[in-house]
């Protein structure tokens, strides 16, 4: 009976390590293969794709097209994401993933790129043309531009163009002359720009105007009559998520540099925020502001008006800004403007791009040949923009409770089981070539290029999402 209770026993332990070792021998195969295919796909797109160490948003399978907001020539390099910074910190996830320092090359050549694309104001235009007589050339810092100086905030341009460069610069140990003093220089401009109310312009050229700091108003003169306002970019912005992308700059380049003056400039953009919340009924916020804290037309199609996409991104950008600072009046605006915001609600539960300044009517533009017409119809509306958008209310909700009750901002994150299916399926949709390839839906497109159904070519952005997934996979099963 002993001898039959020993091999029970070693039975049971066999049955017990077999299904280990043969968890851990299928783990390595899995980290090997995203391994593999991480290298494959850099290598292609790092030897084959790249452009003076840059990247614009899509390339013909046979790389003989390129476009990022239209077509771009053999010499020009997009810096708007998810161009050649996107792609540079995806590479850079790769090499704090491996340690290989293939990937740290491939992300220095694109920094390089936009070293060399730096305006002589300290920010970066959306594209970097390296024919001096090209169409998009700029005034670039090493003289080889010439034209505009246009520093610019508006898609996350000048933004995307630092947080790689500091990364970058923090990878090489700080010992990369030319990244270092691109961020430097860059840095500097940033924090130059911004109004001593708080509040950043959407472009600018050289030192910014002074004007009074005042709480945000309704205008007393008829808004629909006032038209385009002449150079809006100079004003008070908060278009297409300036103030978050803004402030994950300043939080980034103070842990880095440890430097105080990006925790000043943080508190000042908290600081303009709370006085660019408009009044009840409406405590909401707009896209653009004059000097005057009334909000102003842009573009055409872009009218005065309660913005639900830049107020979603305020209250994001205030709970960041109460998580560094632990300040409680950067928390006080959220309530009101929570809850304003969910009583306007279209019934599918998505937000309109626009609210009606005093009637709160959501509001939309009706194209009639190159003119807009403003409309409360919903329907037949110009494709061109996006005039609903998705509720991120909950979520807000959720962290504005957490950080009020003394916890953090919730981080989205994945289990490992879904992240290692997502890197298996990323591995496995690899093609021999080392390119993942999309095929065009008639979906709408980052630059919105005219891809009929069917097509198929590579993006820019899908390739750095999946490096940065298996980068994370990687990671989590060290």
């Amino acid at each position: 009976m002993r001898a039959n209770g020993r091999f029970l026993s070693v039975l049971a332990l066999v049955l017990w390590l077999v299904p280990a070792a043969y968890g851990r021998a299928v783990g390595a195969d899995a980290r090997a293969e995203c391994a593999a295919a991480m290298r494959k796909a850099a290598a292609y797109f790092h030897g084959q794709v790249a452009v003076h160490g840059g990247y614009v948003y899509y390339y013909s399978l046979d790389l003989e097209q390129r476009w990022g907001e239209g077509r771009a020539s053999r010499h020009q390099v997009w810096v708007q994401p998810p161009g050649t910074p996107t792609v540079g910190m995806a590479y850079l996830k790769a090499y704090d993933a491996t340690g290989d320092r293939f990937y740290l090359q491939a992300a220095t050549d694109a920094a390089e790129a936009l070293v060399y694309g730096q305006l002589k104001s300290g920010g970066w235009t959306n594209c970097v043309d390296f024919d001096p007589r090209g169409n998009r050339v700029a005034a670039y810092r090493n003289g080889r531009g010439r034209g505009k100086d246009n520093s610019t905030l508006d898609d996350g341009i000048t933004q995307a163009a630092l947080r790689l460069l500091m990364r970058a610069d923090s990878a090489h140990r700080f010992k990369h002359h030319g990244i270092r003093n691109a961020v430097q220089v860059g840095c500097k401009a940033l924090l130059r720009a911004q109004f001593p109310n708080g509040a950043f312009p959407q472009v600018w050229t050289g030192i910014t105007a002074v004007p009074p700091v005042v709480k945000a108003s309704h205008p007393e003169y008829d808004w629909r009559t006032e038209g385009r306002v002449r150079n809006y970019w100079n004003m008070y912005t908060l278009n297409d998520g300036v103030a978050g992308t803004v402030a994950d700059v300043l939080i980034e380049a103070h842990e880095i540099y440890k430097d105080e003056a990006f925790t000043d400039g943080l508190v000042r953009l908290g600081d303009f925020l709370v006085l660019a919340q408009m009044p009840e009924p409406q405590p909401g916020w707009a896209q653009q502001y004059s000097y005057d804290m009334h909000p102003i037309w842009a573009r055409k199609f872009e009218p005065p008006a309660i913005a639900a996409r830049e107020s979603q991104d305020a209250m994001e950008t205030l709970l960041k800004i109460h998580g560094r600072t632990r300040d409680v009046k950067y928390l006080d605006p959220i309530p009101r403007a929570l809850g304003y915001l969910k009583r306007s609600r279209l019934l599918d539960g998505r937000l309109a791009r626009y609210y009606e300044l005093r009637t709160n009517r959501a509001l939309y533009m009706k194209r009639q040949g190159k003119a807009y017409v403003l409309s409360h119809d919903d329907s037949d509306l110009p494709r061109h923009y996006g005039w609903k958008v998705r509720s991120r209310l909950d979520d807000i909700e959720l962290d504005y409770l957490s950080l009020e009750q003394g916890g953090t901002a919730s981080a989205e994150n994945r289990s490992q089981a879904q992240l290692a299916r997502s890197a298996r399926q990323i591995a496995g949709d690899l093609d021999e070539q080392g390119r993942w390839v999309s095929t065009a839906a008639g979906e709408r497109l980052v630059g919105q290029p005219k891809f009929r159904p069917g097509m198929r070519y590579m993006s820019s952005g899908v390739f750095s999402r999946n490096l940065e997934v298996l980068a994370e996979y990687l990671t989590a099963t060290q």
